[in-house]
């Protein structure tokens, strides 16, 4: 439940902003100037807002879609990434978002027009390579479909360039505005995954695997290509029986035909941000495992990633083409 949230001025009246405002009758509301304001300040604790975040609708000014980084992408020569929200519901043990943001609270950016035209001028500057963008990079792409509306918004821009790609990354069971609408063949869902017993002790507040797999076999009986997202790639006991079951079960429950994707990467941090995560978690077994820093990046040794990602990948061929199947490094 939200109890408070911060306004910024300048979207105050805003269609969106009040058709937001609506669903939380109950909340007090603040206006304030700028969401750094809250969202920047310093000695906030992460861990203790998390269990109360705050809302805050801004107005994003500017790096609206943004180059994604080396190594993030599903074989496409251009990748661009956007994040129309800061943050996520769900409270995953290792989500890099807690080492990125002081901040627990959640940002939502109304002034989804701008982004439109941002990414227009992309598709506009980059019109001889085939590009995918990425939405659900600083957020869950789909958790809060209900309050933003964005997915639906962001669909209508899309149906005019059939040949862009979009991947919508989330771990929700969102179904609209998918389930209502005509499939779209340049729209990926994709879908985060693990074995059930990791993801039962990690992914806090998220709905089980056997859910996720559920939905997608719902959006995919409707013509929706999903993507299969098993990142990052979590060591420990029995790891090659869990993830061999888990296969099983994905693989037997997904139409084949349509799985866009699949992509594979191994548990990773920036140095710095595993020592804030680290901070906040201390007593948290899954930091205490096999990592180790190679070049400024906290991950498993190298022998650890290349043993588990060769075995998934193994699996996977049994099911689908080498074509579809790539290894995230981000």
């Amino acid at each position: 439940m939200i109890e408070t949230i911060y306004i910024e001025k300048k979207i105050k009246n805003h269609p969106r902003t009040k058709s937001i405002l609506s669903k939380f009758k109950k909340a007090r509301f603040i206006e304030i100037d700028r969401y750094g304001e809250i969202f920047n300040k310093r000695n906030q604790n992460f861990r203790i807002q998390k269990f109360s975040p705050d809302l805050i609708l801004a107005h994003k000014e500017s790096g609206l879609v943004l180059p994604a980084p080396d190594g993030f992408g599903i074989g496409n020569s251009k990748n661009f990434y956007f994040s129309h929200m800061y943050n996520c519901i769900y409270d995953c043990r290792y989500c890099f978002l807690q080492g990125m943001y002081s901040s627990a609270n959640y940002v939502i950016f109304v002034n989804f027009e701008d982004f439109d035209n941002a990414l227009e001028k992309v598709i506009e500057e980059n019109k001889s390579s085939k590009i995918t963008f990425f939405s659900g990079y600083d957020c869950d792409s789909l958790a809060l479909e209900n309050v933003t509306g964005f997915a639906k918004h962001i669909l209508g821009l899309f149906r005019k360039y059939p040949d862009i790609d979009l991947e919508f990354r989330t771990k929700s069971l969102q179904k609209d505005p998918f389930i209502s609408g005509k499939f779209m063949e340049n729209i990926i869902l994709a879908y985060s995954l693990m074995p059930e017993a990791m993801s039962s002790a990690l992914d806090n507040k998220t709905p089980t695997i056997a859910k996720r797999i559920d939905i997608m076999t719902t959006l995919a009986a409707k013509g929706w290509k999903i993507g299969l997202r098993f990142d990052p790639l979590i060591h420990g006991k029995n790891w090659k029986k869990l993830y061999g079951e888990l296969f099983e079960k994905v693989f037997n429950s997904v139409p084949l035909k349509s799985i866009h994707s699949v992509s594979f990467g191994a548990l990773r941090f920036p140095k710095q941000m595993f020592k804030n995560i680290t901070k906040l978690y201390p007593e948290e077994k899954l930091f205490s495992g096999p990592l180790s820093n190679n070049d400024g990046i906290v991950s498993y040794d190298h022998d650890i990633e290349e043993e588990m990602i060769s075995f998934c990948q193994d699996i996977t061929t049994r099911y689908v083409d080498k074509s579809k199947i790539f290894k995230c490094s981000v």
